[in-house]
């Protein structure tokens, strides 16, 4: 169909199918006013190509300018930024299609359009973006090169054929660049978190205000152990711990002396310890996740980590890239005081007002279980016993919870995810003086069978709790684990929903579909470790197998500098050469005529053959060398022009050094 078409259509309807890919993958990052708007101007170009109509007024582009300009003020309240910029290039690039009339205009799209390719890095460097950006690189680059052929009607795919040659020399050079060139602060921006209704981690936690948790299958972090991983139960990446509670809503404690001077966490490891880094994905937070308990800050790159009393470990600024650090943690230890002390009183406050049937019954537990030095190990028993045989269930929708959340969780509903069995838990604990506290992060993960790695999703985030016990300090417990042990276990993991071509797959064949998610993860955890986390610590690094011994950036510096003017004479060395290497037919033609200049006979650059050899006829006169001359040029002309000839460029050559040359011009 495209070669019946005249060439303009072709070329146009080529450009607009490139610059809707373009939209396309931009498309879950747009409102949805962007995408109609690009999508609808797109198709109305394509129509006025299609049927060769002419363009519309410049009216119609102000208008539609100025309906871009105010719904982007009304969906962004502003102009400028990230989200708005990107709304405004996108809409514009489509816009600018209708203005589309020379070749000049057409350069101006195809500018505009690698510019719009960069701005997909603001929400995604991920295998499949780079993929998307370099289909559309290649089909911008395909229609520059046709643009730069204006005369006859080459086909599109010579045009490409350039294009990916272009993009393959190229390739060596931003090989050398992207290795050496010094590593700087990120360029780009990370989407906004929303956690709100899906599974993963706050900074505070709201209990009973989601009636439903649509679990987050994204990944959290990957994690490679030195050996073989601990098991799934023992599997507890901390995360922020939350002790003050207003009724309806927890958060972290606010310590009366600064931030920077946390109290001490008493903390004491035992037992060998478990050896394993980590790569976490970009969260926004400054919080670092790592197995209980690591009493060592995690080795990481450019920043500096440290615990809080807590014993969560966290950086200096939020975690907006990728981020690569090892750390060393040990499964059994302990920490906090060993005995009462005026610092636990936090940890056993409760707001007045709430949960009056919970308080009731903590009395009532308290004179079940009687006093005594094991007083707080013996409450935590019969709690749990309690949630183990009355009846509780773990569900993912359980309804909104009124006021008094923890009565609901004990006496009415009877069900709930960790966030509610935790804080019932906790508050209960504090009703009966036990200090107790909500430890959130993420529990257990799942092995990859492709490369080895350990994925920790969004899914797998939990609530747990600690309590104190005298002369054991903080104890770990999860009471979710009483009343869903499989959730905190190896066979019961929670699991998002999946969509209709996985679940036909898994219907089909139940393990494929989890061999091909674990191969396209493992391909994109190498790309992340390979691509995204190659830090300027890892270029120092290749620098020292160089044989530098204490590089730094100047070295680096040094060392693209140089490798850039190796590829530059290479550069002229090859163009050089292709100077000399143009037609094979030609240069036979010019060593004769150079021959020929050194016995006396000058010829002109333009001479075909047959003038040559009139030329060489007279001025030789008719004689053994000028009769073979003269045959060998009419050879020469009849294997470039003529529809069949006998010789070949290798005949001629031959007899090309068979000519018996004179030894001096003739008088």
């Amino acid at each position: 169909m495209l070669k019946l078409l005249p060439r303009d259509t072709r070329d146009t309807l080529f450009i607009l199918a490139v610059i809707g890919w373009i939209v396309l993958m931009q498309v879950p990052h747009l409102p949805w006013w962007t995408s109609t708007i690009a999508a609808g101007v797109l198709v109305w170009r394509a129509v006025l190509t299609w049927y060769q109509r002419p363009l519309p007024r410049w009216t119609w582009r102000v208008l539609l300018l100025a309906l871009i300009l105010g719904a982007t003020w009304w969906t962004h309240r502003t102009l400028l930024g990230r989200d708005a910029g990107v709304t405004l290039i996108v809409t514009l690039l489509a816009l600018k299609t209708l203005e589309l009339r020379a070749r000049r205009d057409a350069f101006v799209v195809f500018f505009l359009g690698f510019f719009t390719l960069l701005t997909h890095f603001f929400y995604s460097q991920s295998l499949l973006t780079a993929a998307g950006i370099l289909i559309a690189l290649l089909g911008l680059l395909t229609a520059l090169v046709n643009a730069h052929l204006p005369v006859g009607r080459p086909p599109l795919w010579q045009s490409a054929r350039t294009a990916g040659g272009m993009a393959l020399l190229g390739a060596p050079i931003m090989l050398v660049l992207f290795l050496l060139f010094p590593r700087m602060a990120p360029l780009w921006g990370m989407p906004n978190d929303a956690m709100t209704g899906r599974s993963g981690l706050s900074g505070e936690m709201r209990v009973g205000e989601v009636a439903s948790l649509a679990l987050n299958d994204d990944i959290a972090f990957r994690i490679r152990f030195d050996g073989r991983p601990p098991p799934q139960q023992a599997l507890y990446f901390r995360g922020p711990v939350l002790s003050d509670f207003d009724g309806q809503r927890w958060r972290a404690l606010r310590m009366p002396f600064p931030a920077r001077t946390p109290a001490a966490a008493d903390l004491q490891v035992s037992g060998p310890p478990v050896r394993y880094e980590v790569t976490l994905e970009p969260h926004q937070r400054p919080w670092l996740f790592v197995l209980e308990a690591t009493p060592e800050a995690p080795t990481l790159e450019g920043d500096q980590a440290r615990m809080l009393h807590s014993l969560q470990w966290v950086t200096e600024r939020p975690v907006m890239e990728r981020l690569r650090y090892r750390a060393e943690s040990y499964p059994d230890f302990r920490h906090g005081p060993l005995q009462a002390s005026l610092g636990l009183q936090a940890f056993v406050e409760l707001p007045p007002g709430y949960n009056p049937r919970t308080l009731a019954w903590a009395q009532t537990l308290r004179e079940q279980v009687g006093k005594g030095p094991d007083f707080s190990r013996r409450a935590v028993a019969a709690v749990m016993d309690h949630l183990r045989t009355g009846g509780y269930t773990y569900t993912l929708e359980p309804g909104v919870y009124g006021t008094h959340t923890a009565d609901e969780f004990w006496f009415d509903r009877k069900a709930g995810f960790c966030e509610h069995i935790a804080s019932s838990f906790v508050i209960l604990m504090r009703a009966l003086d036990i200090p107790a506290r909500i430890v959130t992060g993420y529990q257990g993960g799942e092995i990859n069978t492709v490369d080895g790695y350990f994925t920790v999703r969004q899914r797998d985030a939990h609530a747990w709790a600690e309590v104190w016990e005298s002369g054991r300090g903080w104890v770990r417990v999860d009471p979710t684990s009483a009343v869903a042990p499989g959730r905190t276990g190896s066979f019961d993991r929670l699991l998002a929903p999946e969509n209709a071509f996985t679940g036909a797959l898994r219907s089909l064949n139940p393990t494929l579909a989890a061999q091909w998610r674990n191969m396209w993860e493992a391909v994109n955890n190498r790309w992340n470790q390979w691509v995204l986390n190659y830090t300027q610590g890892r270029q120092l690094d290749l620098l020292r197998q160089l044989g530098f011994k204490t590089p730094n950036w100047q070295d680096l510096v040094t060392v693209l500098a140089g490798l850039l003017v190796l590829v530059s004479l290479a550069g002229a060395g090859w163009q050089l050469w292709e100077r000399q290497q143009h037609d094979p037919w030609l240069r036979l033609l010019r060593q004769l005529r150079q021959r020929l200049q050194r016995l006396g006979l000058d010829t002109a650059d333009h001479m075909p053959p047959r003038t040559i050899a009139q030329l060489v006829a007279r001025h030789f006169g008719d004689t053994d060398f000028s009769r073979s001359v003269t045959q060998w040029l009419m050879r020469l002309e009849a294997l470039r022009y003529a529809p069949q000839s006998a010789d070949s460029l290798g005949t001629l050559r031959q007899a090309y050094r068979q000519i018996v040359w004179p030894s001096q011009a003739p008088d």
